[in-house]
């Protein structure tokens, strides 16, 4: 029989990519992660991670046995609770961009909350980089982000157009051409600054924020040029294009990550936040 404390250090390792992050995670020593997982493989007699690369990846027998391992452990969790005589309440954590924090997700998910009342769900929004960390760290079980193509263990994606923008009462974009950008780091600055150099064009930060909202807003008001999402372009804007001197970026998705080993729970918010992101994605908002 295999040994569900053995099985849950092999899942945790594969899920983290990392023997340190996983014994964070389990709260345990790197070393005791490391013997458990070399007492398993000696168990089954095969090598089950590949740990040649920086980040740790299952081999093909590590894959086999990692679907065994994520029900084996569901279905002891499952027992667990069914005999314990107070059913606890159980954390998910999610991790959403600034600019899908608002309406577009509170109402469903305050209505995922009033049907599920023994699940606490904490939500994470914020940058993208730093969002998409926490989550390779373990530090979130279901993550939506932004990226410039989506990673391989991702659940969903969808395509997210973006617009360059100016106040709607410009008529002359002058040089060097004010940027009002998200903060060092953040995911549209560096493809804005990129594209301006590329064409040999100067530049200078004019306004700088956290929130597209406050962005969008200082747009509309003539503070300098932007990169946004196109469904954000107010009429406050003027959409810029190639005539104007700035070419079209393409190639950034809203991706959808999501645990295997999520529960029911867990599942149902995934699915909650695909079928928005897909009605989303139809109409174009």
């Amino acid at each position: 029989m295999l040994d569900p404390v053995l099985l849950r250090s092999f899942v945790g390792v594969v899920e983290t990519g990392n023997f340190t992050r996983a014994a964070q995670r389990l709260h345990l020593t790197q070393s005791t992660i490391s013997q458990q997982i070399i007492r398993l493989e000696q168990s089954l007699g095969v090598r089950l991670l590949d740990r040649s690369q920086r980040q740790i990846w299952p081999t093909e027998d590590g894959e086999r046995l990692l679907g065994f391992a994520r029900r084996l452990l569901r279905l002891d969790e499952e027992a667990r609770q069914a005999f314990s005589p107070v059913q606890p309440e159980r954390a998910l954590r999610l991790g959403v961009p600034e600019d899908l924090a608002g309406d577009v997700l509170t109402e469903p998910l305050s209505r995922f909350i009033g049907q599920r009342p023994r699940v606490r769900l904490e939500v994470e929004s914020g940058l993208s980089h730093p969002l998409l960390r926490l989550y390779r760290n373990g530090e979130l079980d279901v993550l939506l982000v932004k990226q410039w193509g989506a990673e391989r263990d991702c659940h969903a994606r969808w395509r997210e157009p973006l617009s360059w923008v100016c106040s709607a009462a410009l008529v002359r974009v002058v040089e060097p051409v004010p940027l009002v950008v998200f903060p060092v780091g953040a995911l549209y600055r560096q493809e804005m600054i990129n594209a301006l150099e590329a064409a040999g064009r100067s530049w200078r930060i004019s306004y700088s924020s956290t929130s597209l909202t406050s962005l969008v807003a200082a747009v509309s008001a003539g503070l300098g040029i932007s990169l946004i999402p196109s469904r954000s372009v107010g009429a406050g804007h003027r959409v810029l294009g190639v005539d104007d001197g700035f070419a079209p970026i393409e190639g950034l998705e809203l991706v959808l990550y999501a645990r295997p080993a999520l529960n029911e729970d867990g599942l149902a918010l995934r699915d909650l936040l695909e079928a928005l992101c897909e009605r989303r994605g139809a109409t174009q908002i």
